[in-house]
């Protein structure tokens, strides 16, 4: 027994995760419905991940924080905010366009027997006010990751201060307690080691209920909407951001070879979350600072959705084919901007493309109960704008760190000079 897990645990972790995705492919068409069977074992892979993500990012946040300064934070968020609204932008237009191209709609009509109530459209100070819970606790428990980071954030600033205080005691508390923030940060990374042994087999368990539980017919109905989601991210993974990552230097197939577990894993969970404690070994190794990739990643999972964005164009074009609606420039324009508005606003777990679509639908005049039509291959969908989404929220953070090497070695330059 101690030599078979010395074999696998020897063993790649792209290799394993493969195997994993190849045999819960076979289990899955094999075992067709009965492959619900094997649900548990991704259920309990996803709550690992979910039961480590928050303390990940609350300690890895204070740790983080403890290595900048004021003024570093603000210069790097004053970096990676447009820059997620940028690629967010560009990722909708890549959808429309591509979708007006491809005509995923055509041939398809409004379901009959559909009902989808439409949600609330998220406002932006409603958004601002999540931020700050009432209860930290509560937040904790519920996993609101977007509070989590702003209180993260709000107590690993007070340990900086208690540790450049003046106060000898102030000092000497704010060391103890930066010393637990680190011991508790090494813990957390020692218990997801452990959770990407398991991974793998998470990984069968998953993909077998999603091959096993996907219909054939609805599968190729609904063919063109697949094909052009997937184009749509392939599209982005090969010319956008690699252009994006090119202008700032960045060794393009390096980067994608270094991050190659996180793309993996993101197309498999669906989930942005759920990826965030890969994604950030992931930045490690592609080079990016701890510094950085600790204080972006965590937004960026919960505030950067490329591939969600994408989704929303190519939906757009989808309904609007199905009504036979022919939507004007302006209108796009305005898609765009809601677009990428909404896709800033959506968690990262998985679902919420469908209820993007729906605020899209809405703010453009479409029938919502088209978002019906496509809920049945929203698992499938859901895959491959994860990966668009995670791979975005890399690519922003190796971008982010470039630019503060350059400062960093000119600084050192001027240093030099003087």
């Amino acid at each position: 027994m101690e030599k078979l897990w010395r074999w696998y645990a020897n063993k790649s972790f792209m290799l394993k995760m493969t195997a994993g995705f190849a045999l819960g492919v076979v289990a899955g068409l094999l075992l067709k419905e009965h492959s619900s069977l094997l649900t548990p074992l991704g259920t309990l892979f996803l709550n690992l991940l979910k039961m480590i993500v928050i303390p990940l990012v609350a300690l890895s946040l204070i740790v983080a924080v403890n290595h900048s300064n004021p003024k570093d934070l603000g210069r790097i968020g004053l970096k990676i905010f447009p820059l997620y609204m940028i690629t967010t932008a560009v990722s909708v237009v890549v959808g429309i366009a591509l979708a007006t191209w491809t005509n995923p709609g055509e041939g398809l009509s409004l379901p009959t027997d559909a009902n989808v109530n439409p949600p609330d459209k998220p406002s932006f100070i409603d958004t601002i006010l999540r931020m700050v819970p009432s209860n930290i606790f509560s937040a904790l428990a519920a996993g609101d990751i977007l509070a989590v980071v702003s209180v993260s954030v709000i107590v690993g600033l007070a340990i900086l201060i208690m540790r450049h205080s003046a106060d000898l005691k102030q000092q000497e508390m704010g060391e103890l307690l930066y010393k637990i923030m680190e011991a508790g940060n090494e813990v957390v990374t020692k218990i997801l080691n452990g959770i990407l042994q398991y991974a793998p087999i998470g990984v069968f368990g998953i993909t077998a209920n999603t091959f096993g539980s996907q219909g054939l017919e609805t599968v190729v109905s609904l063919g063109k909407f697949i094909g052009t989601s997937y184009a749509g991210v392939i599209i982005l993974l090969v010319v956008v951001y690699p252009l994006i990552m090119k202008s700032f230097g960045v060794k393009v197939v390096k980067f994608y070879k270094d991050i190659k577990e996180a793309i993996f894993t993101s197309f498999v969970t669906s989930s942005s979350l759920s990826t965030l404690p890969i994604s950030i070994k992931a930045a490690e190794r592609a080079g990016i600072s701890e510094r950085v990739a600790r204080l972006t990643l965590p937004i960026g999972a919960t505030m950067n959705m490329n591939g969600t964005a994408l989704r929303l164009g190519v939906a757009v074009i989808f309904a609007a084919e199905i009504v036979g609606v022919s939507l004007s420039v302006p209108e796009l324009a305005s898609i765009v901007i809601v677009g990428t508005v909404t896709a800033v606003g959506i968690a990262g777990v998985p679902g919420t493309g469908l209820i993007a679509m729906s605020i899209v639908f809405t703010q453009a005049g479409l029938p919502i109960e088209i978002v019906a039509l496509t809920a049945g291959i929203n698992v499938l969908v859901d895959m491959i704008f994860t990966c668009g989404n995670v791979t975005g929220d890399l690519v922003s953070a190796k971008i982010v760190d470039q630019t503060e090497k350059w400062q960093e070695k000119k600084l050192l330059n001027q240093l030099h000079k003087g």
